[in-house]
């Protein structure tokens, strides 16, 4: 049996790929189960009971050597521990290439496009697998969770075409009212503890010798996040100790005005943000403007930032 997974912190993407993907595998003739790395955020929850789907389990402790596959990431700082002690047979991803070595020649499929949904409707079209309703619902809310409903510059044309397709077959006729609930979903954030807010959506990445965490909040009530501005700076001032990193970012992207503004923690993180992207703190926040996609517009930044 294979297993499937997308990254820690799993997001609407990594969840409904690794569905949509295990569903794909056995219908074409491998045994494989869908699996997750972490909690759902409530965006995700909101996609999973509209389409009446079960959230995979928790990916349970792997025999050294299991055959795994690998949606929406590839690089083990954002996979299962021990990753290197298992096989990885098959990796569907829209990131770039990081750290990933194999045991045996894998299946790779990477495409620069706005999710990793996107391919995997390419998938079944190129097998001449049909797509089944709820699956095209999975994929459809997975674009529009990455892309932001477009408003992401990881948007390519791709993207909105494979939308216009599922949503014929999911049976989703007003795909913006869609979206708008979905967002609406991700922005309920409540009581939710300040710990897990930073970790809703939170990768961490090497950039040389260091090593940054870097989370998004995405929200349509970017107000809510900064009234607990004092907390989120608390957890992640804990996270920095606790993991041995050298710096962490949030970032709150406003999704309808599409603007970031990031949490300030330290000196550190204000001499980066400054350096590397232009940008002065006020107040523990600076302002990034529209750069609202980590992976093609901050993560970049901050590598060739490194590089230096």
């Amino acid at each position: 049996m294979v297993a499937v997974f997308g990254h820690l912190n799993p997001d609407t993407d990594a969840i409904t790929s690794a569905l949509v993907y295990a569903n794909f595998l056995r219908r074409t003739g491998v045994d494989a189960t869908a699996y997750r790395l972490g909690e759902l955020n409530r965006e995700t929850a909101f996609v999973l009971s509209e389409a009446g789907v079960v959230a995979p389990e928790v990916l349970p402790e792997l025999p050294k050597g299991a055959p795994v596959a690998l949606v929406d990431h590839n690089e083990g700082a954002q996979s299962v521990p021990g990753l290197a002690d298992l096989t990885v047979t098959r990796v569907v991803d829209h990131h770039k290439l990081g750290d990933l070595t194999t045991s045996v020649p894998p299946y790779l499929r990477f495409e620069p496009v706005g999710c990793t949904a996107t391919i995997l409707t390419k998938l079944h079209r190129e097998a001449n697998v049909s797509v089944e309703p709820q699956d095209a619902r999975l994929m459809l809310s997975a674009i529009l969770s990455d892309t932001l409903h477009f408003r992401s510059p990881t948007t390519t044309p791709e993207d909105r075409e494979v939308v216009a397709y599922l949503a014929a077959i999911a049976g989703i006729t007003d795909v913006t009212a869609y979206a708008l609930a979905m967002f609406a979903a991700k922005s309920d954030l409540g009581d939710t503890p300040a710990d897990q807010l930073l970790k809703m959506d939170y990768k961490v990445f090497p950039f040389g010798e260091a090593k940054w965490g870097i989370g998004v909040i995405e929200t349509t009530n970017p107000a809510y996040v900064f009234g607990r501005a004092e907390a989120l700076r608390q957890a992640m001032d804990a996270e920095k100790a606790n993991a041995g990193l050298n710096g962490v970012l949030l970032s709150v992207v406003d999704i309808l005005n599409e603007t970031n503004r990031t949490l300030v923690l330290s000196a550190t993180e204000e001499k980066v943000l400054r350096e590397a992207f232009g940008a002065e703190s006020a107040g523990g926040v600076a302002d990034l403007g529209a750069r609202i996609s980590r992976k093609k517009q901050i993560v970049p930044a901050l590598e060739a930032y490194f590089a230096q």
